[in-house]
């Protein structure tokens, strides 16, 4: 039900490094690069839940900027995972019904300032970013928050309730966001699955619970 969702809000996320304008400080001949070290759930975990690893895979920012009238080039290089989940569902035959994705950006730090805006964007806002980039997704509304604990940090999962357009048809889904920051990079998770789905509520926080960064 999700197959071509897959991914989507991560790589939204990932954008935001390309349209925040906050990179044009850099100055030099040469390229400055940042790479992200990956993040994903513990494997155990998400076989509890029910997920599948679907990939891992680099995504490379390569943008050219102008400073005092000469350009100037950045390389950021952030980490997706995704995850799927797959149930038996009559003449449907095996659908996908949840879609997990782990997103991991450097923070991009110059002289103590983090310049990522990821680093003070709220989940509302990551969430209206998907919203802006996927024309098939409408009526965010936010309805419900919790902290929890991931690699000893405590951070803040948002629910949205929003409706879906796929294959054709409208779905009440549900999508959790979370986001905290370890070392040098920020961890961003995202689950999305329909409404009706009981129980993966959890699924999807214990996912969360389970990241684990550096994955490698």
């Amino acid at each position: 039900m999700l197959s071509n969702r897959r991914a989507l809000a991560a790589l939204a996320v990932a954008l935001l490094l390309v349209t925040s304008g906050c990179i044009g400080f850099i100055t030099g001949d040469e390229p400055l690069a940042f790479s992200a070290d990956p993040a994903a759930v513990e494997s155990g975990a998400a076989q509890d839940a029910g997920y599948e690893l679907n990939d891992t895979r680099p995504l490379e920012i390569n943008e050219t900027v102008e400073v005092a009238g000469q350009e100037r080039q950045i390389v950021a290089t952030n980490y997706l995972t995704d995850y799927k989940k797959s149930m038996e569902l009559g003449p449907l035959g095996e659908t996908e019904v949840g879609v997990f994705t782990v997103v991991s950006t450097p923070a991009v730090e110059i002289a103590g300032r983090t310049l990522n805006p990821i680093g003070s964007y709220s989940n509302a806002r990551l969430v209206q970013f998907v919203q802006e980039q996927y024309s098939g997704m409408s009526d965010i509304e936010q309805v419900g928050e919790e902290n929890i604990t991931v690699q000893g940090t405590e951070a803040t999962v948002t629910k949205f309730a929003a409706t879906a357009t796929l294959q054709g048809q409208e779905v009440d889904v549900y999508i959790h966001v979370t986001k905290y920051r370890d070392g040098e990079d920020f961890i961003v998770a995202i689950g999305v699955y329909p409404q009706q789905l009981g129980g993966e509520e959890e699924n999807v926080l214990s996912m969360m619970r389970s990241i684990e960064h550096p994955s490698e």
